[in-house]
């Protein structure tokens, strides 16, 4: 397994320069005046963190950012209180975001899943600061809890820049994605930097913001027998790849030459498994995805590795995904279907296997509770395209949620409480959740057991 080299980040960039004074990111005048409180003591010192930033990681300048930004700072835990603490003084200084921005999903939904004492006592103990970083957000720029997403790229929500914009996202998956099937150019900030550049307006230029630092180390050649496993093949492309960029190969045919409302789920459950198994902010995929597509094979570098993945190696990793359940043998009791959130197509698809095969089997409603995790907005566009299935949706126990799955998965107790199914990579990642494909998964909905071949 390749291990972080610790470069890729900087690849290109004046960091890479021995010398003995400490590097200094050039700034325009305008940025120096700035930085010496032109607009304000408290842009100033959100500048010095920007450009400290910037030069420890090498940066050549700050540039321009466009489109809208995407925040990650979602939950309101007492850990977060000083992070919170700094953005409402920005807040109160009157200072936002240079565009509108959205914003992950929160941690809980008391109305849908969380309906319960045990869950809000949980609540109340460990969220007590969510209503001062909501509050944040709508002095910021991102009132709107309906558009609340970690999938904020989806139609319905609409933050989907050109590829080549400049932007400051955080959040892995929604880096992942934007970087790679959107053609964006952010890093992968940590929660508060996104926030912190959205209000500047500005970001350091470094890695996967430059031409070379989006050069590839690994060619991954997929050769399966069928359409893959997407869960399956992110997670062993993230756990080869660690940090690289990998260029890949041998999907093309799943997408026919270009990515659809009706087929992104299949980069988002992929790509999102290779930020969640790995930490990877950006993939290639050959003759799909928009640098891909204008660079073809260029954009690998020289030397570079190669990883196949055959028929044999996708079940040799899917062998490796432990049941992580604390009764080994204990029936499912939830399924969690969403991570990173549902699009509009999955919703419906999901909707419609759930409803036939509970039809054909002679049931009304599904073995255990189905939680479709998606934003409001996404929900709502199937109620007024399809709001006869999404009756019977409701009536078999499926239920939308706008929360965060993981959030939820890593709520004190779960683990003793919630024998979950799922068929997120990601969500596997990081929870007890048991990963199967869909297939499985429709059959364990409907019976309530797990195949004994699965």
């Amino acid at each position: 397994m390749s291990k972080p080299s610790g470069k890729s980040v900087v690849a290109g960039g004046p960091a890479d320069k021995t010398d003995s004074k400490p590097y200094q990111m050039p700034l325009t005048q305008e940025e120096q005046d700035m930085l010496g409180g032109s607009k304000g003591p408290e842009m100033a010192k959100l500048m010095k963190i920007l450009v400290a930033h910037g030069n420890a990681f090498g940066a050549d300048k700050l540039v321009e950012l466009g489109g809208r930004p995407h925040s990650s700072m979602y939950f309101g835990t007492e850990y977060m209180a000083s992070l919170i603490g700094i953005f409402d003084e920005v807040a109160k200084a009157g200072l936002k975001s240079y565009a509108p921005y959205t914003v992950n999903p929160r941690p809980y939904d008391a109305y849908n899943v969380n309906n319960n004492p045990t869950d809000m006592q949980l609540i109340y103990e460990g969220y007590a600061r969510q209503r001062d970083v909501d509050w944040v957000h709508v002095r910021l720029g991102s009132p709107d809890l309906n558009y609340r997403s970690c999938a904020c790229y989806v139609p319905e929500i609409g933050n989907a820049p050109k590829p080549g914009t400049y932007v400051a996202w955080a959040e892995s998956s929604a880096v992942n994605y934007g970087n790679s099937a959107l053609g964006l150019r952010t890093n992968r900030n940590a929660t508060g930097m996104e926030l912190l550049c959205a209000i500047v307006g500005k970001a350091p230029r470094f890695g996967l913001m430059t031409d070379e630092g989006r050069k590839a180390k690994w060619l991954i050649d997929v050769k399966t027998s069928k359409e893959p496993d997407w869960g399956v093949i992110g997670t062993a492309i993230g756990r080869k790849c660690v940090e690289d960029v990998p260029f890949i190969a041998g999907l093309d045919s799943y997408f026919g030459g270009k990515i659809t409302n009706e087929n992104m789920h299949k980069l988002k459950a992929m790509g999102s498994a290779t930020a969640s198994s790995g930490a990877v902010g950006l993939y290639h995929v050959e003759g799909v995805t928009p640098d891909a597509q204008q660079q073809e094979r260029k954009l690998l570098l020289d030397g570079y590795q190669t990883y196949v993945i055959d028929d044999a190696e996708q079940e040799r990793i899917r062998g490796t995904f432990e049941n992580q359940w604390t009764k080994k043998d204990h029936a499912p009791t939830h399924c969690f279907i969403g991570c990173p959130h549902n699009t509009y197509d999955e919703i419906l698809q999901w909707g419609t296997n759930v409803t036939k095969a509970l039809e054909k089997n002679g049931k009304n409603e599904a073995a255990i509770p189905v939680y479709l995790f998606c934003a409001n907005v996404v929900r709502d566009h199937l109620v007024e395209e399809h709001p006869e299935l999404v009756g019977r949706m409701k009536q078999a126990g499926m239920k939308f949620t706008n929360m965060c799955s993981v959030s939820y998965a890593g709520m004190k107790g779960f683990s003793e409480r919630v024998f979950g199914v799922t068929n997120s990579a990601k969500t596997r990642n990081y929870s007890t959740l048991r990963y199967f494909p869909d297939d499985v998964l429709l059959e364990i909905i409907v019976t309530g057991e797990i195949p004994k071949n699965a």
